[in-house]
């Protein structure tokens, strides 16, 4: 992305303390809480806090540097009007600064931008010009509009006034906490959050620590930094769609460089488990950018066990795509080291799928996938709840290894924990007297064991899904090979299990798709 066009370059820290302590924000944004969050507190030892920027009009600290810059605008800007280009935050920034100062605002989004933040900024009165499939596209069109009408480009984050309006939250951290800070860790996209923060930060608590942090997927100024000169990422992952930025800002990149104290980075479990943390201390559902300065807090937090000061996150935003939350929550417990997944090869004999589910013990089944394969071996797709996924993993694979199962630890495989848990299965050819049947289990420890038991081992199981979602019942879909014969006998065992089912051999989804 290019850099911002405008000549005042190289401020040292001072000037840019006095641009923070001048900045014009509060006509808009509020001044954010800085909360305690008690239970994370309590799990990794001293003060946990977060800096709520989730609770700005538009959910995201963006609005303080679009404002700040906005304001500043001469009568002549503001009578020609501004531009940018953005997809989120930024964009509802501008529109609600426009709007507020009466200025005419043009948005350019890229056409695969989600509706609900389309809708959000025409709701702040910005006019949204819809351009190309990427936001370098959109970008590109935003930078030929603005020479073509005589509009004001305003940058979402390489700009000396926007980096001022974003050091403010520096400034109500320090307020708010008074007693010692050993780290403050800042989300990174394009950098003028962080180097706000910084300036502020380091110029009057140089003791204080300030760490970025970023995608693993998109660490442009961790990459910058390492190479002392800012890079084009080839690609970013989008996860954190707010801090999906490949190229860093020139004068951002420069501050950055000077203050930080280092970048950290994240992995999409560790964010959605950093998301999880937010929810269940203060009842938020931070967005994915949002949740990052909190996974890299918790990576620190489990390197520097000594700590003589609070740590800080930046919630700097809440503006999450609900459709997201469901990945969201089959990640998290990953990330937080609570949940191993396993592919487990065990011989097709009787009693061999019970004897797998003893070695288990009462551990928490988490996920459990399963599919006739051939009549020597089948495959386990297994997912275990675990209190220390790093100090029980050896515990639980060495007895399964040795009873010459063939065990494959997939916990970090990033197609099996998006595509192939969901695909185990399929069509077994000359599969003969298979019911499909749907069971409603009781979420306690041993409720699978108890199924098996009450079944038994004279029928050979040849499907199984399963997936705790945490509710009090679980949902559970399994496959049995019972001989017409054996159908009143089979229906006596379900009875006396007590477990509610119902007979789906005759869906026609499992007809067209499992079948064979």
């Amino acid at each position: 992305m290019p850099g911002c066009p405008r000549k005042n370059r190289g401020y040292r820290v001072t000037d840019y303390v006095r641009r923070i302590l001048d900045a014009r924000v509060y006509d808009v944004a509020v001044q954010t809480p800085l909360d305690r969050m008690t239970r994370l507190s309590q799990r990794l030892g001293g003060d946990i806090m977060l800096k709520r920027e989730d609770l700005q009009p538009i959910f995201s600290f963006k609005i303080r540097g679009a404002y700040n810059r906005i304001a500043r605008l001469s009568d002549a800007a503001r009578k020609a009007g501004i531009i940018c280009a953005s997809a989120g935050n930024h964009a509802q920034g501008v529109a609600l600064s426009a709007n507020r100062l009466g200025i005419a605002a043009t948005i350019v989004m890229p056409v695969t931008t989600p509706p609900i933040k389309i809708d959000a900024v025409r709701h702040w009165g910005g006019k949204v010009v819809l351009h190309g499939d990427t936001f370098d596209e959109a970008h590109e069109h935003a930078r030929q509009l603005e020479r073509k009408h005589g509009f004001t480009f305003v940058h979402p984050y390489d700009d000396p006034d926007v980096i001022a309006g974003q050091g403010t939250i520096g400034v109500e951290i320090l307020h708010q906490h008074p007693n010692p800070i050993e780290a403050i860790f800042v989300p990174i996209g394009g950098g003028g959050l962080a180097a706000g923060i910084a300036s502020y930060v380091k110029f009057l608590r140089p003791e204080t620590k300030v760490i970025g942090v970023e995608p693993v997927d998109a660490a442009c100024m961790k990459a910058a930094i390492e190479a002392n000169a800012r890079v084009v990422l080839n690609r970013v992952g989008l996860f954190a769609d707010g801090v999906a930025v490949r190229q860093a800002g020139e004068e951002t990149f420069r501050l950055c460089k000077q203050l930080l104290d280092g970048v950290l980075v994240a992995d999409t479990d560790e964010i959605c488990a950093a998301v999880k943390d937010t929810f269940e201390d203060i009842r938020v559902i931070a967005e994915p950018a949002g949740a990052l300065s909190l996974a890299g807090l918790k990576t620190y937090a489990a390197a520097n066990p000594r700590r003589t000061g609070a740590l800080v996150a930046i919630n700097s935003g809440a503006n999450m795509n609900f459709d997201r939350l469901r990945h969201v929550a089959e990640r998290a417990e990953i990330g937080e080291g609570r949940e191993i997944l396993l592919a487990v090869t065990i011989p097709e004999v009787p009693g061999s799928y019970r004897r797998f589910v003893e070695v288990l013990g009462n551990r928490t089944i988490t996920e459990f996938n399963y599919r006739y394969a051939t009549d020597s071996e089948a495959h386990v797709f297994v997912g275990l709840k675990l209190t220390d996924v790093h100090r029980e993993k050896a515990e639980l694979l060495e007895p399964l290894t040795k009873l010459g199962y063939k065990v494959v630890d997939i916990s970090a495989n990033e197609t099996a924990k998006l595509h192939i848990r969901y695909m185990v299965g399929g069509r077994v050819a000359g599969l003969r007297d298979e019911i499909i049947l749907r069971f409603e289990f009781p979420e306690r420890r041993g409720a699978l064991a108890q199924f098996l038991d009450g079944v038994g081992n004279d029928w050979n199981i040849t499907l199984f899904h399963y997936r705790n979602h945490g509710a009090d019942y679980g949902r559970v879909l399994a496959g049995l090979m019972v001989p017409q014969a054996d159908r009143a006998r089979f229906s006596e065992r379900l009875a006396r299990l007590g477990y509610p089912y119902e007979d789906e051999t005759d869906n026609p989804a499992y007809r067209m798709f499992l079948s064979g």
